[in-house]
C-alpha cells in the first residue's frame, strides 16, 4: 500500500504549487516594470512597510510579554471555571475576527459601554479606539490567551518529579520560575513570538475595521486598496510580491529560531503547588488570571447582550441576512472538505516517505501545504483576479475563488493537526494491516478512521471556523448579490447600523461555536459508544 499511494500527495502537492505559481505569475506579468526598490524610493510604500513592522512588533511585545505571568499563573493555580477558560483561549485565534472586533467596539468605541459610562461623570474617553490604538487592543485581545495557551504546555512538560523536588527543597515561587520553568519557556518564545508577529503583520480584517485611515494601513490592507478601489495593478502587484518576499524571509526565520522542546513523559500531581506559597504570591497570580478574563470575557458578553436588541426581527427576517448565512456556510463546507482531502492527500505521501527514511522529502511536501503562511490569502487572490480577468469575468466565478483560497488558508491547520497522528498511526499498524489483507478503503474505514476521528474532527471544525469568519478573500470579490456573513458585517458596521451589526455579529459568533460544537459530536459520538460497547462487553 505505502509503495502504491504517495503518488496522490504528490499530484496533490504539484496543483497546489502550479495554483500558487499561476497566481503570483500573474501578478509579476502585470508589473512589467517590477522594482522592488520603489519601496524605498515611494514615501507610501515605505509608509505602509514601517506600520505594518511597527505595529506587529508592538503587539507581538504586548502579547507575549503579558502572556508569560498570565501562563505562570494559571500553571499554578486551579480554580472553577479554569477548564472552560483555557478552552476559551484555545479557539481565539480561530474566532471569527469581526466578531471580536465588534465586541471590542461595544466596550472600548466612541458609542461603547466605557465612554457612557465616563459620560456619566462628565468625562470624555481619553483614547480613539480608530487607529493604532485599536489594532493593538485587538491583536493583543486575540493573540495573548493564544500566547499564554502555548506558552502553559511549555509549563506543563515539567516532569512531575521536578515539582516535588522543588517542594522537597523548600524553593519560592520565584526560584521555581527561575531554575525550572523559565528554561522551558525560553526555549518555547521564539517560536511563540515569531508566530504571534507573522499574524499581526499579515492581520487584515483587524486593520481593516479599525485602522482609521492612511495613517494606520498595513502592506496587506493597502495592496487591496490598490486593487479594489483605485484598480491601480503596478501598485498591487509590487505590494504583493514584496509582502511575500518578506513573509518569506519571516518564515525563514522562525524556522531558525524555534527549538523543539524535550518532553518526558511524567503524570502531572498536585506536588508541583506544594511550594512557599504567600499572600503576595497568590495576589500577584489572581491579579493576571482576572486581568486576561477582563480583556477576553468582557467583548464577548457584549457582543451577545447587544445582540438582543429591536432590530433583531428585522435582521433575521431579511433576505440579505439569509442569503450571507447561506453562502458562508456553503463556503465553509466547501472550504473545509477540500482542505481536509487534499491535507489528508498529503500526509498519506509525506508518512509513507517518513516510514521509508526520506524525511526530506517529506518536510518539502508538507512545506508546499502550507505555503499560505508564506503568501498570504489576499495575495493569492489578487493574483487569481489579475490572472481570470484576461479569460473571463471574474466576479462570475467569485464562489469557486473564495472556496479555493479559503481552502489553501485552512490547508496549514489540517496537516499541523493530522500529521503526528497519522504518522503514529502508521508507524503502528504498517505490519498489520498488509498481513490481514486490509488496504485502501477497507484499511480507512476499520482503522484510520477509528483511530483518527477525534483529531479529524478537531481539524474540520478549525478549517469550518476559519472559513466561515474570513474576510480577507470575500472582502476582493465581494458585491450586492454575493457577500458572506463577515463581509455583511463589515458593511453594516461601515455604515453605522449598530444594532443590526449586532445582530449579525452575535448571529455570527453562535455559528461558529455552534457549529464547532456540533461538528466535534458528529464526528465522536460513534467511537465514544463503540468505546463504552467494548468495555460493557
Amino acid at each position: 500500500m505505502l509503495n502504491s499511494i504517495p503518488k496522490i500527495g504528490l499530484w496533490v502537492a504539484l496543483l497546489i504549487a502550479a495554483f500558487v505559481i499561476s497566481s503570483v505569475g500573474a501578478l509579476l506579468s502585470n508589473a512589467p516594470s517590477l522594482d522592488i526598490s520603489q519601496v524605498w524610493s515611494d514615501p507610501y510604500y515605505w509608509h505602509v512597510t514601517k506600520f505594518s513592522f511597527y505595529q506587529a512588533t508592538l503587539s507581538m511585545v504586548l502579547s507575549v510579554l503579558f502572556a508569560i505571568p498570565v501562563a505562570h499563573a494559571l500553571s499554578r493555580r486551579q480554580f472553577p471555571g479554569r477548564s472552560i477558560l483555557l478552552r476559551l483561549f484555545a479557539s481565539t485565534l480561530v474566532l471569527p475576527v469581526l466578531v471580536g472586533v465588534f465586541g471590542i467596539l461595544a466596550i472600548y468605541g466612541n458609542s461603547g459601554w466605557l465612554a457612557k459610562g465616563l459620560a456619566q461623570f462628565d468625562i470624555k474617553l481619553p483614547f480613539s479606539i480608530y487607529g493604532l490604538n485599536g489594532i493593538l487592543l485587538a491583536h493583543v485581545f486575540f493573540n495573548l490567551p493564544y500566547a499564554s495557551r502555548l506558552l502553559l504546555q511549555a509549563i506543563e512538560t515539567v516532569p512531575a518529579e521536578q515539582h516535588k523536588l522543588c517542594a522537597h527543597l523548600g524553593m519560592t515561587h520565584w526560584d521555581k520560575f527561575k531554575w525550572v520553568e523559565w528554561p522551558r519557556l525560553r526555549q518555547q518564545l521564539p517560536h511563540v513570538c515569531g508566530l504571534v508577529f507573522m499574524l499581526c503583520f499579515t492581520s487584515f480584517a483587524t486593520v481593516m475595521a479599525l485602522g482609521g485611515g492612511p495613517k494606520s494601513t498595513t502592506i496587506e490592507l493597502a495592496i487591496y486598496q490598490a486593487i479594489k478601489f483605485d484598480f491601480d495593478l503596478q501598485a498591487g502587484a509590487i505590494l504583493a510580491i514584496w509582502q511575500m518576499l518578506l513573509c518569506g524571509v519571516l518564515a525563514i526565520s522562525i524556522q531558525r529560531l524555534s527549538k523543539p522542546i524535550s518532553v518526558t513523559p511524567s503524570q502531572q500531581s498536585d506536588d508541583k503547588y506544594l511550594v512557599k506559597d504567600t499572600y503576595w504570591s497568590k495576589g500577584w497570580d489572581s491579579f493576571w488570571i482576572i486581568a486576561v478574563s477582563l480583556l477576553v470575557l468582557p467583548p464577548l458578553v457584549m457582543v451577545i447582550i447587544s445582540g438582543i436588541n429591536a432590530q433583531g426581527f428585522n435582521v433575521l427576517t431579511s433576505a440579505p441576512f439569509w442569503n450571507a448565512l447561506g453562502t458562508s456556510l456553503k463556503v465553509a463546507v466547501l472550504a473545509s472538505t477540500i482542505a481536509m482531502i487534499i491535507g489528508i492527500a498529503i500526509l498519506i505521501t509525506s508518512r509513507a516517505w517518513r516510514l521509508h527514511g526520506k524525511n526530506f522529502k517529506a518536510d518539502k511536501i508538507e512545506l508546499v501545504g502550507t505555503i499560505i503562511l508564506v503568501t498570504p490569502g489576499l495575495v493569492i487572490s489578487t493574483g487569481l483576479f489579475l490572472l481570470l480577468r484576461s479569460f473571463t469575468d471574474v466576479f462570475s466565478l467569485a464562489f469557486f475563488v473564495v472556496v479555493a483560497v479559503n481552502s489553501l488558508m485552512a490547508l496549514p491547520y489540517v496537516i499541523k493537526t493530522l500529521a503526528q497522528p497519522m504518522l503514529h498511526l502508521a508507524q503502528q499498524y504498517q505490519y498489520l494491516c498488509p498481513s490481514l489483507g486490509m488496504t485502501g478503503l477497507t484499511r480507512f474505514r476499520l482503522v484510520e478512521w477509528r483511530a483518527l476521528r477525534k483529531p479529524m474532527a478537531q481539524a474540520f471544525a478549525i478549517s469550518f471556523m476559519l472559513a466561515i469568519g474570513d474576510l480577507s478573500a470575500i472582502a476582493l470579490f465581494g458585491s450586492h448579490d454575493f457577500r458572506t456573513l463577515p463581509l455583511y458585517l463589515f458593511q453594516l458596521l461601515g455604515s453605522y447600523q449598530m444594532e443590526a451589526a449586532a445582530v449579525v455579529s452575535v448571529s455570527l459568533l453562535l455559528l461558529s461555536v455552534g457549529s464547532f460544537s456540533l461538528i466535534e459530536f458528529l464526528f465522536t459520538r460513534n467511537s465514544n459508544s463503540n468505546a463504552k460497547e467494548l468495555r460493557n462487553r
